[in-house]
């Protein structure tokens, strides 16, 4: 698995942080060919294009607003967790993803290719929701 960290510091308060990270549906606005939908356990990121494609659904196991959730990754393709905290600090807030994320058949060799391009597209989804309101 690839173990991923992301913080950002922003001047929202922790109420707005917390807000925009967690508006799961607009996850999928940075995240190329991926649409999400809610369910009753958290939420289904279907990435592809028309059916062809696959499914992450990811359900919070943990809620503790507004400062920490924790998702399990249930998925044929994509599995592990990810958690979300929100902190208050002097300039506003600090936001953390930590995301222990692996993609069934890629070989542990890989995991560093798949920590590389964890980053990339989690530090553009973070960065674009703290950078727009909903």
């Amino acid at each position: 698995m690839a173990l991923i960290e992301i913080v950002r510091e922003v001047p929202l308060s922790p109420a707005e942080a917390w807000g925009r990270v967690t508006a799961w549906q607009r996850h999928g606005e940075f995240v190329p060919l991926t649409r999400i939908a809610l369910t009753p356990r958290g939420f289904d990121a279907f990435t592809g294009v028309g059916r062809i494609g696959f499914h992450d659904p990811m359900d919070v196991v943990e809620w503790r607003e507004p400062s920490f959730c924790r998702l399990e990754k249930r998925g044929r393709v994509v599995t592990g967790w990810a958690e979300l905290s929100v902190d208050a600090v002097a300039a506003g807030s600090r936001v953390t993803w930590r995301e222990d994320i692996h993609v069934t058949g890629m070989p542990r060799f890989m995991d560093g290719v798949t920590k590389a391009s964890s980053r990339a597209l989690f530090s553009r989804v973070i960065d674009g929701l703290l950078r727009s309101a909903p």
